[in-house]
């Protein structure tokens, strides 16, 4: 699949407009994708999920329970403990996709991954080539000024940054303070303690209300950019087959609602798909920029990204570097996490190629402006050819681990 016919591809997805998470856009938007698999000779199947995607809802309330929490610890200190506790536990359960709490209480949606298996089976190992095919949605949070903000703070900082780092963290940040008001410690110190957090989370509140009354993004970049060079990926591989590795391909739905499509594939298919045995590269914001390869990620924490696809991604930079640099591709640990992170905390080796810009930014990432203009012949070409050249390795090195 040329470059051009990889542009038509996203101004394709990007015509069904609003296809976010568990919407009739978004399941028009899965089967076209399956027609195009199928028109590349592959088998195809659209796999049905259930999701929740509220996201933005669901942490708007898990803030206001920790303002909530804080104020209660005012006149009772362990009814406002045990709330706030309660919050960050269901917080952090939640990002790292591993338990639904909170998100229980709101309504589901129908969603879809589409999936198209490989036909050797008996290979050594499989490779995943993933992709989301969803939209997010838009806020002021995602404007040019707060985006260029963040990406200052983060060059500034020793450890990656992002927004429910934030928002976590001041959530865990309040617990000792009110710790302090159980055991019956006062005074203006402890307020102190309390106000910081408190502020941040309100501020938060805001923000995420904001965002879930935003309307969708046209998501050229995030994701179309993606969709189109995994099955550009596919299309290749099927012409000249891996000889150890047999070639998956994954369109996961409700991916913006953080992982939630991934999650349920990894659910779903935990005994087809052996961790030993199974890799994931996960393409998402490839349109625009420079290629990186994700060491590290995590809404909360960091998760490593799978050492050995990390040392194969490393040894293709390191050899373009001295060469013809046409990736000029670099290492990343990322404050925030696609749906490499919800196979990753499962087991699964996997890593995520994307291409930044100068300042560690996705252009135009969830907002009006994320359209198929503004996408990058050259950074689809760079990130094609970097996971090209990753999965041939990989193919070389399960070929060695079998001998």
């Amino acid at each position: 699949m040329e470059v051009a016919e990889r542009q038509e591809l996203i101004s394709r997805l990007c015509s069904f407009e609003a296809r976010r998470a568990g919407t009739d856009a978004e399941r028009r938007a899965a089967n076209d994708l399956a027609r195009a698999l199928k028109a590349q000779g592959r088998r195809v199947e659209i796999e049905p999920t259930y999701v929740h995607p509220q996201w933005a809802a669901v942490h708007a309330l898990h803030c206001a329970l920790g303002i909530a929490g804080g104020l209660v610890a005012l006149a009772l200190p362990i009814v406002g403990f045990t709330i706030v506790f309660a919050a960050a536990v269901s917080m952090y359960l939640d990002l790292n996709t591993r338990f639904y709490i909170l998100r229980r209480l709101f309504f589901r949606r129908a969603s879809q991954n589409v999936v198209s298996r490989g036909v050797r089976r008996d290979a050594p190992a499989r490779v995943v080539l993933c992709a989301h095919l969803d939209a997010a949605q838009t806020g002021r949070a995602f404007d040019p000024g707060p985006a260029r903000l963040a990406a200052r703070a983060q060059a500034v900082l020793p450890f990656p940054l992002g927004p429910f780092r934030v928002l976590f963290w001041s959530l865990a940040l309040l617990l000792p303070p009110l710790a302090a008001r159980m055991a019956e410690l006062e005074g203006g110190w402890v307020s102190a303690l309390q106000l910081v957090p408190t502020l941040a989370l309100i501020i938060g509140v805001f923000m995420l209300a904001d965002i879930a009354l935003s309307p969708i993004a046209p998501a050229a970049n995030d994701n179309a950019s993606g969709v189109a060079t995994a099955l550009s990926l596919a299309a290749e591989l099927d012409a000249d087959p891996p000889d150890h590795l047999d070639v998956w391909v994954l369109l996961t739905g409700a991916e913006e609602c953080q992982q939630e499509g991934m999650r349920s594939f990894v659910r779903a298919h935990r005994e087809d798909l052996p961790p030993e045995s199974t890799y994931f590269v996960c393409l998402d914001t490839v349109g625009a920029g420079d290629v990186r390869y994700e060491v590290s990620a995590g809404w909360v924490v960091s998760f490593n990204m799978d050492p050995r696809l990390v040392e194969l991604c490393e040894a293709i930079a390191t050899a373009d570097a001295q060469g013809e640099g046409r990736y000029r591709a670099k290492p990343l640990s990322s404050g925030y996490a696609g749906d490499g992170l919800a196979a990753r905390v499962r087991g699964y080796p996997a890593t995520t190629v994307r291409c930044l810009d100068e300042a560690g930014r996705a252009p135009g990432q969830h907002t009006a402006a994320d359209t198929p203009d503004r996408i990058d012949a050259a950074a689809l070409a760079r990130a094609h050819g970097f996971a090209l050249d990753a999965i041939r390795l990989l193919d070389r090195d399960v070929g060695r681990q079998q001998r």
